[in-house]
């Protein structure tokens, strides 16, 4: 088997109520992949209309409909991880009226660290996120909506 370097792949999962996007979400993704923190896998919309009638778009999709430069780090995104069978899983829990972004990410920001395990023996075996609300209440404190 081939060995590549790869950092663990999490499913980010972004509710927009009211399917109200803002501008400042491309700029940040396109941040994170520009400092190598992520690699941006696969990005799925799932969209739930007032009447409650499911709306999927995917990579090739959201490409064509986007301006140029967003088209364009789309582009770089291989896909091929998300599909709309997971739509349909999301899909009992989005209220009518909203949608929800699934995003592939590959955390590149942990690969050195891995890479520098392995080199003194070591492995990773496994790994789990904590959500926020459990960090927000172990630290006594609110998180921000």
């Amino acid at each position: 088997m081939h060995a590549i370097n790869t950092g663990p792949v999490d499913i980010v999962f972004l509710r927009f109520p009211g399917n109200r996007f803002h501008g400042r979400i491309l700029p940040a993704l396109r941040d994170l992949v520009g400092r190598d923190l992520i690699r941006v896998l696969d990005l799925l919309f799932v969209i739930k209309d007032e009447e409650g009638n499911l709306g999927v778009a995917d990579l090739r999709d959201l490409a064509q409909d986007l301006e140029s430069d967003v088209g364009e780090l789309l582009a770089d995104i291989p896909g091929g991880w998300l599909d709309r069978d997971d739509a349909e899983e999301v899909a009992p829990q989005l209220p009518a009226g909203s949608s929800i972004a699934l995003l592939a990410v590959e955390n590149l920001w942990l690969v050195p660290f891995v890479d520098a395990v392995r080199d003194a023996g070591g492995e990773l075996v496994d790994q789990a996120r904590v959500g926020a609300e459990l960090v927000a209440s172990l630290r006594g404190t609110e998180v921000v909506t």
